[in-house]
């Protein structure tokens, strides 16, 4: 079973994860996580963290010369703003109390004391976390909760980017609405959506769209707003048969849905037509089920689809069709033109905190979906076909492809 946890806090010493189950033989390059970490904080309308971090991953274990050895995998990536939190965020309880002058209120620039955060953001966790954990300081809520902790889950991604990519399977997004400015990737190859999202700021495979994005994105920086978006990730390559109908927690269509939405400010996902689906009949949603040779000769189940209205899963198992997710994702709920909010130390109407955030983080979004879409996926696959090797994975999944070629031929 492919599992993960991730540790750390936005402001803290830095960012742990954790993979368990992954097999033995993979080959494993500092370059493969970097990237995706790197792309993670690419995109236009970015906040002032991302000239500060560079991210970077360091192998703590599981992984020797090269290649995983079947045992847990432990990444670490340094939060290089350490130095100037190192105070507020100290693990250790402070040696002094908060120093007081001598009207006996708090000193002024003490980090303990500017730091301390009250003021609740609507849309974010600050208030409910609050309420949930008994926190005074939102901050001790805020500092989990932020999409920094997103970083440790591309790189747990990029692993299994890297596995699925050994068995032929691709993990491909790109950005299709930003503020409401949308572009239309029907009849793009998916992989060249990719690669021509890759070389864009936002993400977005059209450089007529990128352009309107961008404005929309200015616009909303001059009112001090922010703009969220939808993106959109396809998965090709996947064999049928992954996830299942027999229990409700194994098709992969909820599984995937779960891992999305798990996502900070992510408050959608449909798959295939989803929602638009919703609105037509049976015969314009459905995908027929037409003879495929060409499929055949390449020793698969020798069928196909003329279109892919499903989004590639039937059941919650795929279908051998792509994969193909849709994910809304809210604006940022940091403001620098704040909305009203109560302050939890005295009670009375404040505006809400303000602290250096996006405008714009939808590119981010859409690399982060990649992330978490690969280890839900992969996790399928191991499921699927099993094997404590790479080279029994592989060896598996070719004799699944054979039986389910052969159940055809029966």
């Amino acid at each position: 079973m492919l599992r993960y946890l991730t540790a750390g806090e936005s402001h803290g010493k830095a960012l742990v994860a954790i993979v368990d189950g992954l097999p033995a033989g993979l080959p494993v390059a500092a370059e493969d996580v970097n990237r995706d970490l790197a792309r993670r904080q690419s995109g236009y309308g970015r906040g002032g963290r991302m000239k500060i971090e560079k991210d970077g991953v360091e192998f703590l274990a599981g992984i020797r010369q090269g290649l995983t050895l079947g045992s847990p995998v432990a990444m670490l990536i340094a939060n290089r703003d350490w130095g100037n939190w190192a105070a507020v965020m100290a693990a250790e309880a402070p040696s002094a109390a908060t120093p007081v002058d001598e009207d006996g209120e708090p000193v002024r620039g003490d980090p303990r004391v500017t730091k301390v955060v009250t003021r609740p953001r609507p849309g974010h966790a600050d208030l409910a976390g609050a309420l949930k954990y008994g926190h005074r300081d939102l901050r001790n809520v805020l500092e989990r909760a932020s999409a920094r902790e997103t970083a440790a889950r591309v790189a747990v991604g990029a692993l299994a980017k890297r596995l699925l990519a050994e068995v032929g399977i691709g993990v491909w997004s790109y950005v299709v609405d930003i503020g409401g400015v949308a572009f239309d990737p029907a009849g793009l190859d998916p992989v060249e959506a990719h690669r021509r999202a890759d070389a864009s700021e936002l993400r977005c495979p059209d450089p007529e769209t990128t352009a309107r994005m961008r404005a929309r994105i200015d616009e909303a920086k001059r009112r001090g707003d922010s703009v969220g978006g939808i993106f959109e990730i396809v998965v090709t390559g996947a064999p049928a048969g992954l996830g299942s109908h027999v229990q409700w927690d194994r098709k992969l269509d909820g599984r995937l849905a779960r891992a999305l939405m798990s996502i900070q400010a992510m408050k959608g996902v449909e798959v295939g037509l989803g929602f638009a689906g919703a609105r037509l009949g049976g015969q314009a949603v459905h995908d027929e089920i037409v003879p495929d040779p060409e499929r055949g000769r390449q020793g698969l189940a020798p069928f196909g689809r003329p279109t892919n209205r499903a989004g590639g899963i039937e059941g919650g198992m795929t279908n051998g069709e792509p994969i193909v997710v849709r994910v809304a994702q809210k604006p940022i709920s940091t403001l620098a033109h704040p909305l009203r909010s109560v302050d939890l130390a005295t009670g009375e109407p404040v505006e809400a905190a303000y602290e250096r955030s996006d405008v714009c983080a939808v590119p981010a979004g859409s690399v982060i979906g990649e992330a978490v879409v690969a280890i839900e996926v992969a996790a399928a696959l191991l499921e699927k076909v099993g094997g404590d090797s790479l080279a029994e994975v592989k060896a598996h999944l070719d004799a699944t492809r054979r039986l389910q070629a052969e159940l055809v031929r029966r």
